[in-house]
């Protein structure tokens, strides 16, 4: 049997689960173990103390422990539960995804000589499933020719995202920038729950329903809102909670905003002629075909993207398991946190991901959990099929990041290393090897891109 000298703990381990993925670990400390370690921790500190009176490690033992009895105790019962706590997780090979909590109703015993040690904690641990048989997924491969109109249709995008800014007092107009005030007020709060004099908005375009973001939050209707406004008019405009918004205290409740607009803006495109002097091309003929090599690129990115999609899908629907009983907030802005580094990797302009995003905070609460069965998911799949992520791998990210940012890929990574997203940036590349490891074994066939919108766009309305 292992010594404490030996640096391993003898304990005992007891295990169950009170709930889907939720498991009680009760570990026990034999009084022999206990002894050692303290006797361990009270010779250690003798050795190095150094009392007024008595020379270094010679104070008298029943003066040390006198002095600092107490405080050795409570040093060795945190070493104690950490060691017995990590000993536990690996020898039962857990996948915790939570911190350890005490019971609840439980105080955290004393620790005495001459004593058993006990405690209990409860972990929320990572769902375990079988694996399916990948060579049963069907995937359609969308198809498309970029033609004139594509082209035609990006340079437009390209004109008014490098137009000239110039201000505006109103009446507003679609497509109309603003900088405003906001004070965000939630059903059943007192006073306001969110304030901003930085608020951005843009008057939705015709072909998005009348739909908008403000504040991250989808609006129905806020072009009816903004029309015909102008600077310093105030409007307010409101909303419900989505069911697994990542804040809690949102979910379900009535979200009103009131915006008072400070400032806003028009852009006027720039001429085609000054984008390819922009672009350091000589002729609008061959900024057009670089044009046209770029959505080639984006088309490729997202026709793999598509496939991926349908893995993600059939993955939630062949596999079936419990989800954790508490889904924390950590949890869900982790799984929008990863959208939002796919979605900028895939080449969205900030402002269409944070749209993107909004209309993903507004999905039923059945997306939700599939999005974070997915997540459970994709990580067991990642040690499945042994994916690791090289450095080489995570930098071209970061590159093509900051490419389709206008950005140095230095200057991106430092981004996204302060905001604490280079996990999330992992986890998109992580998911995209498990995806193709099961694109490689699956039935793929091809689908016209037309065909295939008409697919999203119902699957869309049942959403």
């Amino acid at each position: 049997m292992a010594t404490a000298t030996e640096n391993q703990l003898e304990v005992a381990i007891t295990i169950t689960e009170t709930a889907p993925c939720t498991k009680r670990i009760a570990l026990k400390v034999p009084a022999s173990e206990v002894d050692a370690r303290l006797e361990m921790a009270l010779s250690a500190f003798i050795a190095d103390a150094a009392l007024p009176g008595f020379r270094k490690g010679k104070a008298p033992r029943a003066l040390v422990e006198k002095k600092v009895g107490g405080a050795l105790l409570n040093e060795t019962r945190g070493q104690l539960m950490s060691e017995a706590y990590s000993k536990a997780i690996e020898e039962n090979k857990l996948r915790p995804i939570s911190d350890p909590r005490p019971v609840e109703g439980d105080a955290i015993p004393e620790l005495a000589r001459g004593k058993d040690f006990s405690f209990s904690v409860e972990i929320e641990v990572a769902p375990d499933f079988d694996i399916p048989d990948f060579a049963k997924f069907e995937v359609k491969k969308p198809t498309l020719e970029v033609n004139k109109d594509h082209v035609d249709g990006e340079i437009l995008r390209q004109s008014y995202r490098f137009g000239t800014p110039a201000r505006i007092e109103g009446p507003f107009e679609r497509l109309d920038r603003m900088l405003g005030k906001a004070t965000v007020t939630v059903e059943g709060r007192d006073g306001s729950y969110f304030e901003t004099d930085k608020a951005l908005c843009v008057v939705p375009a015709e072909e998005d329903e009348g739909k908008g973001q403000l504040l991250g939050i989808i609006i129905d209707d806020l072009d009816k809102a903004l029309l015909g406004k102008k600077v310093g008019d105030t409007i307010s405009v409101s909303t419900v909670g989505a069911p697994a918004h990542e804040r809690e205290e949102l979910r379900g409740k009535k979200i009103t905003i009131s915006y008072s607009i400070l400032e806003a803006e028009r852009i006027a495109p720039r001429p085609v002629k000054e984008l390819a002097e922009m672009y350091g091309v000589e002729s609008e003929d061959i900024f057009r075909e670089q044009v046209k090599d770029a959505l080639e690129q984006r088309r490729d990115g997202e026709q793999r993207a598509a496939m991926r999609e349908q893995i993600s899908e059939q993955l939630v629907e062949k596999i079936d398991f419990a989800l954790p009983a508490k889904i924390s907030e950590e949890q869900v802005s982790r799984t929008l946190e990863q959208q939002r580094m796919e979605l900028l990797s895939r080449g969205l302009e900030p402002a269409a991901v944070e749209n993107r995003l909004a209309e993903i905070r507004g999905s039923s609460e059945k997306v939700a959990k599939d999005r974070l069965k997915l997540f459970f998911i994709m990580a067991r799949l990642a040690q499945h099929f042994g994916v690791n992520i090289t450095e080489q791998e995570l930098n071209g990210r970061v590159a093509l990041m900051a490419s389709q940012q206008g950005v140095r890929p230095e200057q991106m990574r430092q981004q996204l290393e302060k905001a604490g997203r280079m996990g999330e940036v992992i986890s998109v590349i992580r998911d995209a090897k498990v995806s193709d490891r099961i694109i490689s074994q699956a039935t793929v066939s091809d689908i016209a891109a037309d065909e295939w919108n008409k697919i999203v766009e119902a699957k869309t309305k049942r959403a």
